[in-house]
């Protein structure tokens, strides 16, 4: 199992990036959580990992914090639940959130993610309750939470809004990742109109 890589960023896109460990490319898909803490390209990069083999693929999983690897972990062992799935819901939700949404039964807030349904949540809910009471969050630290929960939201909205306008997928969660990069380097807020704007902007040149 290979549990942490140290190398060099070599690229990062949407929910996967390249990097460099002496000589070699390793291939990692990540979470939007842990692509927003990414360094630039050409500078070190840490990341926990997780290992997947199949019988057609070995699949990299890099976190980078380690308490988002053990969600992870958590998530893909849940009835339903594969490796892309517990990656929308990292990209969706921090740990405490999404324990949160478990202690209050908020299916609502689930079923937002990407590719869970009504019964995914609901199921979700009921597997989660006992695995998550340690990172239950008291109602006086939510507040905290809000600005990253209003950023992710954003940032869907945006790729959703690109994807309803004919891009694809991937096309359009590079464009916004992009945007996004953008406006953490100006110190501006990302709303939903400015991201798309900036993405258009850039795509067609």
């Amino acid at each position: 199992m290979i549990g942490r890589i140290t190398g060099t960023l070599l690229d990062k896109q949407a929910n996967q990036i390249l990097v460099d460990v002496q000589g070699v490319g390793y291939e990692v898909e990540v979470p939007m959580s842990t692509l927003y803490q990414l360094p630039e390209t050409g500078k070190a990069v840490n990341l926990h990992t997780h290992l997947v083999v199949r019988e057609d693929a070995q699949l990299l999983y890099g976190f980078f914090e380690s308490h988002e690897r053990i969600l992870f972990r958590l998530l893909i062992k849940l009835n339903g639940v594969g490796p892309k799935m517990a990656l929308g819901i990292l990209s969706g939700l921090n740990i405490q959130e999404l324990a949160n949404c478990v202690r209050h039964d908020d299916v609502n807030a689930l079923v937002r993610l990407p590719g869970v349904g009504k019964k995914t949540a609901e199921r979700l809910i009921v597997e989660l309750r006992d695995k998550l009471k340690d990172w239950y969050q008291e109602e006086s630290d939510s507040a905290q939470s809000d600005g990253k929960q209003a950023y992710n939201e954003a940032y869907r909205e945006a790729e959703e809004a690109l994807i309803a306008l004919g891009y694809k997928p991937q096309e359009a969660g590079r464009a916004i990742s992009r945007a996004a990069t953008k406006l953490e380097e100006a110190q501006q807020q990302a709303e939903t109109s400015v991201l798309v704007r900036i993405a258009l902007k850039d795509m067609t040149g």
